[in-house]
């Protein structure tokens, strides 16, 4: 097949090495956790049994909270959780960042099955300040704080500035939840623990299928009247299916292999980032990444740039990226995320190929 004819897509899966990610999602993912369990081993029944007890009590510990309850998804788990917090102070509004996964990926979930309103805080391409804590209306219920800042780069606050947000709404009452869909992979830059972290936080959610890699499955952990009542409502929304260990094992066992590779995908992607800042017409948000992710920008057409990129994967081998979206008609960009395969990576022909894209677009 020609270059000319193949998709991006089509040319970075025929690639030899693939740059971002712990590799593809067949699978293989669950069968790998499955095959360290014992076949005999009793699955969990309705959030009931040692399989998933054992494993909340673990995150619980782990994040620093009285209690965690697992949930086959972290749209459902952040819903609830904001909506038990607005029952226990008796208002339907919360606060969060304009770019929140709640805010632009759930249909509006929020406000169609729970009637909360949101109160959008900061610029789209900045994070939440202590100043734009301060200028919330009253009868806020919760703040919610996404680490990282997925959808501007993987952006972080210092963890002074966290400690002073939290400050502030203990003084004014108002709960703080964490958006930990990505909290692991901020544990490097901070230099803290997870349970450091979350004591600033009055809940918090984590994932298990971003940079831990399982198949799915978040933990929602706080006190023990609000897991308690997540409960009920993880019952009313349909997640209490009569058994979740598929995603609780894969979870557990994917949280201990990649925990400990974090420092890792961290280092990977700040070295990774110095490469893109050095091809003509190309920037990463932030320049020097502060987790494992972040955004390239380019200032040329989208087409233009994976024109680059599909003659850059046939010379090199090397897949940078599958997909490329619009930013207007003269820019574009794209995510990437550190992970498993990086470390796998011919570190020579990862430069040759930065080499080659950078002679493609200086001669567009």
């Amino acid at each position: 097949m020609a270059n000319e004819s193949r998709t991006l897509l089509e040319a970075y899966n025929q690639t030899e090495f693939q740059v971002p990610g712990n590799g593809k999602r067949t699978v293989q993912v669950l069968k790998e956790a499955l095959d360290r369990v014992d076949g005999e081993t009793v699955g969990d029944q309705y959030g009931t049994g040692p399989v998933i007890e054992s494993f909340q009590t673990k995150l619980a510990d782990y994040l620093g909270k009285p209690s965690a309850v697992f949930f086959p998804s972290g749209t459902m788990a952040q819903q609830i959780a904001l909506r038990i917090w607005c029952d226990r102070l008796g208002t339907k509004k919360v606060a969060y960042h304009p770019l929140c996964h709640l805010e632009i990926h759930e249909q509006d979930g929020l406000k169609e099955l729970h009637g909360i309103e949101p109160i959008l805080l900061a610029d789209k391409d900045r994070l939440i300040t202590l100043e734009d804590v301060r200028g919330l209306p009253d009868g806020v219920a919760v703040l919610l704080l996404e680490l990282p800042q997925r959808e501007i780069g993987g952006q972080l606050p210092s963890f002074e500035e966290l400690e002073a947000i939290a400050a502030y709404c203990r003084r004014k009452g108002i709960k703080l939840h964490l958006d930990g869909a990505r909290l692991f992979e901020t544990l490097p830059y901070y230099g803290k623990t997870a349970a450091e972290i979350c004591s600033l936080f009055d809940s918090a959610y984590v994932s298990f299928y971003k940079g831990i890699g399982g198949i799915a499955g978040a933990i929602l952990a706080g006190d023990t009247e609000l897991t308690e009542a997540s409960k009920i409502w993880k019952r009313r929304h349909g997640g209490d299916l009569i058994s979740l260990y598929p995603y609780i094992l894969s979870s557990d066992y994917y949280f201990e292999r990649r925990l400990p590779k974090m420092e890792s995908y961290y280092r990977g992607a700040v070295e990774l980032a110095e490469l893109y800042n050095g091809v003509d017409s190309i920037e990463t948000r932030p320049a020097v990444p502060v987790t494992n992710m972040f955004h390239v920008h380019a200032s040329v057409p989208a087409p233009m740039l994976e024109a680059a990129l599909i003659a850059v994967y046939g010379q090199t081998g090397i897949g940078l990226t599958a997909r490329v979206n619009s930013v207007n008609e003269e820019a574009c960009s794209f995510e990437i995320s550190i992970g498993d395969l990086y470390e796998t990576l011919p570190k020579d022909r990862l430069r040759r190929a930065f080499l080659l894209l950078n002679e493609q677009l200086a001669a567009k």
